[in-house]
């Protein structure tokens, strides 16, 4: 199986933190979507399995209408092979999703609602630069709710003056909606962004990385009471209804990336389209693809492999190193991993395999999820 991720690079103003390629000019839209169309016309050799996952990402994808949406889903269908009843998911702002809006979503393929919530609180919001309130937070989660069964949220934790008081009633306020699926991420300083500049000015307080430790910790804590399963770092969802979109990237399953900035995956090389709205619409109106292509070695296959396993619940097989990457593979990783495992941030899960043998699988324990990132670079091969 395979997905399909189409990128709309558009908004309606600047979040401080966000790096991401977007543009606040919606004068190329509509080439923009005629362009997207063309690609996946012009790509349409490069998936011969089945895509069971279509997601529309960005940007804010729910800017586009509703024909518009329609217009890509159909071209997906036309040009590709999809599977019964895939995961469609759109990312929207609560700002766009009013009753009639909800409506008219529920009317299309569309069956995940992946809503940017951030937080709850007016003053989070306006820290952030979001385009939306708090209370329009609060009555698109009601409406959607009528609308679509399958809708994860985003919240962001570790923002400065945020105590966990504050924190907690967020996900309170998230869980009374009976949502079944959290992805949360540490506010982050990205380079070049307008959070980056004004906390080298001093007009924001820089980030505590104590503090974001203290929310992450009552996060796992509160989603584990709540039924949740940490199935990936940041991604908590109910039994059934973890992102199978998302899951696709983490177990290493091939996708096409669509529009400007996007990444894709064809299981020997990684490409990724330019960032730039202008040169990608030329690009595709002559026919070209305007993309870089990256072959990936052999170290660079089991440093992800090491990135992605280390970061869901499914760990790195050992059995899996050995096999595909060879038995120095699999020495250099316990290696690496000894001190890992002495200081208990990673422990080794021996679990029953086929034929009355174990099957061996590296994992972080809780005290190491907060730290995964750097732990796993640590276990590269270089």
């Amino acid at each position: 199986m395979s997905g399909i991720y189409i990128h709309i690079p558009f908004c309606k103003q600047a979040c401080y933190y966000c790096d991401f390629h977007f543009s606040t000019s919606l004068k190329k839209k509509e080439e923009l979507i005629v362009a997207l169309i063309k690609e996946l016309e012009l790509r349409k050799a490069e998936l011969q399995e089945p895509v069971e996952t279509i997601y529309f990402g960005g940007g804010t994808p729910s800017l586009l209408t509703i024909e518009e949406l329609r217009f890509l889903i159909d071209e997906v269908y036309k040009n590709y092979t999809v599977s019964v009843n895939p995961e469609i998911t759109l990312e929207a702002n609560p700002d766009d999703l009013t009753k009639q809006r909800l409506s008219g979503l529920a009317s299309t393929q569309i069956n995940r609602l992946s809503i940017g919530i951030q937080s709850f609180f007016e003053d989070d919001l306006k820290n952030m630069n979001r385009a939306h309130n708090a209370e329009e937070a609060k009555q698109c989660l009601e409406e959607a709710a009528k609308y679509f069964n399958n809708i994860t949220i985003d919240l962001i934790y570790g923002i400065p003056n945020m105590d966990l008081e504050k924190w907690n009633k967020n996900l309170e306020q998230a869980f009374s909606f009976g949502i079944n699926h959290i992805s949360s991420y540490a506010l982050t300083v990205e380079p070049k962004t307008a959070l980056d500049s004004f906390i080298k000015k001093g007009t924001y307080l820089p980030l505590d990385e104590n503090l974001a430790l203290l929310h992450f910790n009552h996060l796992v804590e509160r989603t584990t009471q709540e039924g949740f399963v940490h199935y990936e770092i940041s991604n908590f969802g109910k039994p059934n209804y973890f992102s199978k979109h998302n899951t696709s990237y983490w177990q290493g399953k091939l996708y096409l990336g669509i529009g400007p900035s996007a990444h894709s995956f064809n299981g020997l090389e990684r490409s990724w389209n330019v960032s730039n709205n202008t040169k990608y619409i030329q690009a595709i109106q002559k026919g070209a693809l305007p993309c870089t292509v990256e072959k990936l070695t052999k170290v660079d296959h089991f440093n992800e492999y090491v990135m992605t396993g280390l970061r869901t619940i499914w760990g790195i097989s050992l059995e899996k190193i050995e096999t595909h990457f060879g038995t120095d593979y699999l020495q250099h990783l316990k290696i690496s991993a000894k001190k890992y495992l002495d200081d208990g941030l990673l422990f080794i899960s021996m679990e029953h395999g086929d034929k009355k043998s174990y099957k061996y699988t590296l994992k972080t324990t809780l005290k190491g999820k907060f730290l995964v990132d750097g732990i796993a670079s640590e276990l590269f091969m270089i």
